[in-house]
């Protein structure tokens, strides 16, 4: 076990609490801006998988029990959508071998967003909303309402992994 990917892994569960609080002021910008989705992302590619997948699980879940949001049918979905991009964030960075780091970075990043929205797609089809979710909800609300929060993603994230780099905080 790592002190430092211990520490990243808090402060992303930390940020994962106060992000969207600060987001949710505005209408709508936690569906449009994901501001759950950047410290789990973060976490799998600073910390790894294992860290990652807990942060995924524990930050939906530490949210709703301290703020109410998300509320608690939404917060299943989530927490599986969460561990997803945690997860997979963590076993690309960790599998990608190109010796350009930042594009190790955006295949891992673009990886897990792809495999948590199909996660999240498939919970609600068969489980959350069985019988009530199409393939056109799961596109507009996947890919069309958060298209700032994936632009955002993308411009921030890579970023965030190379100050940390640059930092010796993560390798």
């Amino acid at each position: 076990m790592s002190t430092k990917k211990l520490v990243v892994t808090a402060l992303c569960l930390a940020l994962s609490v106060v992000l969207p609080m600060a987001f949710h002021a505005i209408p709508n910008a936690g569906s449009i801006l994901l501001p759950m989705h950047l410290p789990v992302l973060l976490c799998g590619l600073a910390a790894g998988p294992v860290y990652g997948l807990l942060c995924g699980v524990l930050a939906p879940a530490l949210s709703s029990l301290l703020t109410g949001m998300p509320r608690v049918p939404y917060l299943f979905t989530m927490m599986f959508e969460l561990a997803t991009y945690g997860l997979i964030a963590g076993v690309f960075i960790k599998s990608c071998k190109n010796r350009h780091s930042i594009v190790n970075v955006y295949v891992s990043l673009i990886g897990a967003m792809l495999a948590g929205r199909v996660v999240y797609g498939l919970m609600n089809a068969l489980i959350f909303q069985a019988g009530n979710y199409s393939f056109a909800v799961w596109m507009t609300a996947s890919f069309v309402t958060a298209f700032p929060g994936i632009v955002l993603q993308l411009l921030l994230l890579p970023a965030l992994v190379r100050v940390l780099q640059k930092t010796g905080m993560v390798e």
